[in-house]
């Protein structure tokens, strides 16, 4: 167990390592000169040195790639050729965004979690019904929809037409909420994004669990729990729900990069001030160290949960502890 750990913690600083060199000669062979989009960023002589003597333009390239590396591990992520929230410096930039995403992937993961399992056990249990194909279609065709067009439609339908939602944004314009009223407008404001982004996923997580459940369903032990007289109710909770948590838990590992990639779109439709927005602003204004900050933590945020759920596997699969 020990060894494996160790195995996958090696290979994991190896992808993050990899990862890191691409993000940094990626940003040197796109398209611009990075000295002229700092010139346009900023007027101020003293800004412009500064910011060309961080980017290190003027070094060989492996020269910039060390310091690059250096700053990396000292936590020097540099300065932005723009301002975002009052601020210039990347880490403080990302470190501001980065809650209200966390908080919105970890409500839309919940959400399509839940109601995957539920649809995926009912189809299951009723496969070849009516029921059985009807929820299995309702959840592929979201599955299948566009990021952009499914958000459209919900803002359409709820901002536009019942006006039961803000647009976008986290908080009111104009307001100045304390305490529980925050929260609530916070909320408020988080409910589309995160249903648009719960709903998008049920699919993958409903086929999977359907599949899954099919099979431990006519497993011997199953049929050995029905014949001791055990309620349907008692088997699924205690038996055949556990063993199929574990390639659920290979899929939400797998869909953490998926998850990020959509939030870029979501966040920029619905003007959700976290990491997704911030990418899409940074990249209209080729803000470079934005860009190859917001990469490094979405690349951090991948391995690591992958490595996370590589470990559990050697607690939750017997047969990757043995």
């Amino acid at each position: 167990m020990a060894a494996r750990t160790l195995k996958r913690f090696i290979f994991a600083c190896i992808t993050i390592f990899f990862v890191i060199a691409f993000n940094f000669f990626l940003f040197r062979v796109m398209p611009g000169d990075i000295s002229t989009i700092i010139a346009k960023a900023t007027t101020s002589d003293a800004v412009k040195e500064r910011l060309l003597a961080e980017a290190g333009v003027d070094q060989p390239l492996l020269t910039q790639f060390w310091i690059y590396l250096k700053d990396l591990l000292t936590g020097d992520f540099g300065d932005s050729f723009y301002t975002y929230d009052g601020s210039s410096n990347v880490w403080e930039i990302i470190v501001g965004r980065i809650p209200n995403t966390v908080i919105l992937l970890l409500c839309a993961e919940v959400v399509a979690i839940v109601l995957g399992l539920i649809v995926g056990v009912v189809c299951a249990q009723k496969r070849g019904t009516k029921l059985d194909t009807g929820l299995l279609s309702g959840s592929l065709v979201l599955y299948s929809m566009p990021t952009f067009w499914f958000a459209m439609l919900l803002i359409f339908i709820f901002c536009v037409g019942i006006q039961i939602f803000p647009t976008g944004g986290i908080s009111t314009p104009g307001t100045n909420y304390h305490g529980f009223m925050l929260v609530q407008d916070y909320i408020k404001h988080m409910i589309l994004p995160m249903l648009c982004m719960g709903l998008l996923m049920v699919g993958c997580y409903a086929v999977t669990m359907r599949s899954t459940m099919i099979n431990i369903l006519t497993e011997d032990y199953i049929n050995t729990a029905r014949a001791k007289g055990f309620s349907t109710k008692y088997i699924l909770l205690h038996h055949a729900i556990p063993n199929a948590m574990v390639p659920m838990a290979t899929i939400i590992a797998l869909n953490i990069a998926a998850i990020l990639g959509g939030a870029i779109q979501l966040e920029t439709l619905f003007s959700w001030q976290g990491l997704g927005q911030l990418m899409y602003d940074a990249l209209n204004r080729r803000d470079y160290p934005v860009l190859q900050g917001c990469f490094f933590v979405s690349t951090i945020a991948v391995v690591l949960v992958n490595f996370i759920m590589d470990v559990l596997y050697g607690f939750i699969d017997p047969r990757v502890k043995s």
